[in-house]
């Protein structure tokens, strides 16, 4: 897939876990994993807001697109 998911980066520049993260957002630890990894088919608008402002960051620096 074209687009990547780099919350993981984010996380690791902002020394948060993924149940820290959890808490803050208000989602499972499952569904984060989804995104985290990758495997994530969509993502809400209220998500990424939330996880934007736990790691107070913009939406560009969790997504990227690559050409295949």
């Amino acid at each position: 897939m074209p687009i990547i998911v780099n919350l993981d980066v984010m996380m690791a520049r902002r020394k948060m876990s993924l149940n820290e993260l959890s808490e803050k957002v208000d989602l499972t630890l499952a569904n984060l994993s989804i995104l985290k990894t990758g495997k994530a088919k969509a993502i809400r608008f209220s998500t990424l807001e939330a996880v934007c402002k736990a790691l107070d960051c913009q939406p560009g620096d969790l997504l990227e697109y690559k050409d295949e």
